[in-house]
């Protein structure tokens, strides 16, 4: 599976989309929409994974009269449901029974723009969701499909392949409310912004560990960021040590912690509190994500320090948008071992190609995929199974 945010424009999520990474465009069929649906709500990290958010599945017409949609409880699940060819605009009429079914069991459904066509004037009320494709539609198009969704349905609107802040204001003034593409991944700031105090601290904390410092100098840093020191405070104290007493001692928290866990505590510090500092929380989420998948992948080949590596390398490679500036600026005001700055800055070594496959976890390249899986000697059971324990570990930490 990969899986895409769908976002406001603050950055909140509203929802996913999964795509089933397992098959070709051409290869999607009734049986794989079942198959992903099924394998995904039957595990026990599924719930995890949904959280309180909409799930946006993929559909085929022949899927949608498939006995595997009696399985799923429909508030959450919304289905996107394709056009038809130009060829076959009869079948249009033809499944519109299938459509009204499916809508009065409590599914909501998803069309493209084209469903604004007088074509399939009848589906129009049964679309909870509009989206708009903006790397196929010119401004005066899109904004044209908009004011026609705005007029004819009672539909939220969509805008897929979003690239830049630019793009999101443009068409938020046309009235679409969320997003979804990679402008939420991407630097605002090139040169010249200065870190926010806490971000200064939680990479002096990561310099630091890397280079074991003394736990007295790490005190001092801590003493000196009331909230970075009040969250390592509450994490060390939470229920998941199982501490018979309580910690309030920077220094007691520092050596129990030990030094590995302190640097993968501040790592994913730096990601979790990334609305913080005005980035898009998808950002936050996605970097932990790839963090714990490349960790998990490399423990399949990988000695334990190399993998401890791999979660650094994931977690850092949006490094450069969470602090708004280039990747060589933002590695630059860090200590980072050499398989990670060989990664990062010119995906070469050891954990390039695990970040390259986990790259392709997110985005649905199956060339990309099947390549990196190969060069791994991973198997495709072995990936999704690492891919879902990471995506339903994030959503947990998100819970906190």
């Amino acid at each position: 599976m990969a899986r895409q945010a769908i976002v406001s424009a603050n950055g909140s999520i509203m929802g996913y989309e999964l795509f089933n990474r397992s098959v070709s465009a051409e290869g999607h069929s009734a049986s794989s929409d079942a198959q992903m649906l099924f394998n995904l709500l039957s595990l026990s990290e599924g719930e995890s994974l949904l959280g309180k958010t909409q799930l946006f599945v993929n559909c085929t017409h022949d899927s949608l009269a498939g006995g595997h949609l009696d399985l799923v409880t429909p508030e959450r699940v919304v289905l996107e449901i394709p056009s038809i060819a130009s060829a076959h605009l009869e079948q249009i009429a033809l499944r519109l029974p299938t459509l009204q079914s499916i809508h009065a069991r409590g599914f909501q459904l998803a069309f493209d723009y084209s469903v604004l066509t007088r074509s399939y004037e009848e589906w129009l009320p049964l679309a909870s969701y509009i989206k708009f494709d903006v790397s196929i539609l010119k401004p005066a198009s899109l904004a044209a499909f908009v004011q026609l969704a705005q007029n004819q349905t009672q539909a939220q609107l969509i805008a897929e392949k979003v690239e830049n802040a630019t793009q999101v204001a443009t068409l938020q003034a046309l009235g679409v409310q969320y997003f979804q593409g990679y402008w939420f991944a991407k630097p605002t700031m090139i040169e010249g912004q200065t870190l926010r105090p806490s971000q200064a601290a939680i990479l002096q904390l990561i310099n630091l560990v890397r280079k074991q410092a003394s736990t007295a100098e790490i005190e001092e840093v801590l003493k000196r960021d009331p909230t970075l020191s009040f969250n390592l405070l509450r994490f060390i104290n939470s229920a998941g040590f199982g501490l018979r007493t309580e910690i309030t001692s920077f220094k007691h928290a520092v050596m129990l912690l030990g030094l590995k866990k302190l640097f993968k505590w501040a790592a994913l510090l730096m990601t979790t509190s990334a609305a913080a500092s005005g980035v898009s929380p998808a950002v936050g989420t996605t970097a932990v994500v790839r963090g714990r998948l490349m960790e998990l992948l490399a423990a399949e080949a990988l000695p334990p320090e190399e993998c401890d590596n791999a979660f650094v390398v994931g977690i850092f490679s949006l490094l450069d948008s969470l602090l708004g500036v280039p990747m060589h600026t933002a590695m630059a005001s860090i200590s980072l071992p050499e398989s990670v700055t060989q990664a990062l800055l010119h995906q070469t070594g050891p954990l390039a190609e695990y970040l390259r496959l986990t790259l392709a976890c997110e985005s649905g390249d199956d060339l990309a995929f099947a390549t990196s899986a190969k060069a791994l000697q991973l198997t495709e059971k072995q990936i999704n199974w690492a891919h879902l324990q990471a995506l339903a570990w994030a959503e947990t930490l998100g819970q906190e």
